[in-house]
């Protein structure tokens, strides 16, 4: 059976464009963008053919232009105010990818899968779109970011409402985005995380940027009511209080979850068969082996 759907995808376009027309807010894109060029600098591999998939902006293209592993970088996102400048490019969402199986050598993507419902099945797709030693390298906002604001909306709307409604998106863990790419059929698969504190003025400021990169709340079991203004106003006092450092600015965490895998290919190092190590345990380490008659005498007189 599927899981139910998490975000409304609609509304997500809309506030994408929204943001477009205000002008995207850039600063962790741009850093996500560059970091994932930095490390793609270090694979020494040739890829002809590779897909910037979901990239909200052109951040991720204009990082990795040039680079010289890659032959030609399409783009592929759900709106086309998007894509923009970036050809060859292609509007698709990133739960119905538009490309045939082993059509592709690399499949990059930065802070878009997040807001993916089905994301086993995209992870799924893009491993079919891989030929064999095809890599898949794609950053995400982790489960750890925003938790200063989920925790002051949460007293706010306790204070003020009586009850709770869910604003800030529950994103992935690092170790279940490992185990996704593992169930999708990846090989070699790595994870980790890089956290990341930015400071505002005011919790306002921060608010303001997350409208300017399209991050406003778009759970499908939001609240429809408007937000009050004695919550809104009563979250931000809370943020202070809670969230703030002695100049008086307060402090927001993104957490930046980095993901790899390979499409299996007999090339690739694989792990040895058990049994197969060629020197033991007790030997490398310069140590006596106990057996099973003499593991419970260690100690007696």
């Amino acid at each position: 059976m599927s899981q139910p759907d998490v975000f409304d995808r609609a509304l997500l376009r809309r506030r994408q464009a929204r943001a477009a027309r205000l002008g995207p807010e850039p600063f962790l894109l741009e850093r996500a963008a560059e970091d994932l060029a930095d490390r793609l600098a270090t694979v020494k591999r040739r890829f002809d053919k590779a897909v910037d998939l979901g990239t909200p902006t052109d951040a991720l293209s204009r990082a990795l232009a040039g680079h010289p592993g890659i032959g030609t970088l399409f783009t592929a996102a759900p709106l086309p105010e998007g894509l923009a400048g970036r050809a060859p490019a292609v509007v698709a969402d990133e739960e119905a990818l538009p490309f045939g199986n082993g059509a592709l050598d690399l499949v990059v993507s930065a802070l878009s899968l997040q807001l993916v419902n089905d994301l086993p099945g995209t992870f799924a797709q893009v491993r079919r779109a891989l030929r064999p030693d095809g890599l898949f390298l794609a950053a995400f906002i982790g489960g750890a970011s925003l938790s200063e604001l989920r925790e002051a909306f949460t007293v706010a709307e306790t204070e003020t409402t009586g009850g709770l409604s869910p604003r800030v998106a529950p994103f992935a863990d690092v170790r279940d985005l490992g185990g996704l790419l593992q169930r999708a059929g990846f090989a070699l698969p790595v994870t980790d995380v890089d956290r990341v504190v930015v400071r505002y003025s005011s919790p306002f400021g921060l608010m303001s940027d997350l409208r300017r990169m399209g991050a406003g709340n778009v759970l499908l079991e939001r609240r429809r009511t408007p937000l009050r203004r004695a919550t809104l106003l009563r979250a931000a006092e809370v943020y202070a209080e809670r969230f703030s450092d002695p100049d008086g600015r307060v402090r927001a965490t993104f957490e930046i979850v980095w993901l790899s895998g390979w499409a299996p290919d007999e090339s690739q190092q694989k792990p040895l068969r058990p049994g197969s190590a060629k020197m033991r345990l007790a030997d490398a380490l310069n140590t006596r082996e106990l057996g099973p008659d003499t593991a419970g005498d260690q100690g007696t007189s």
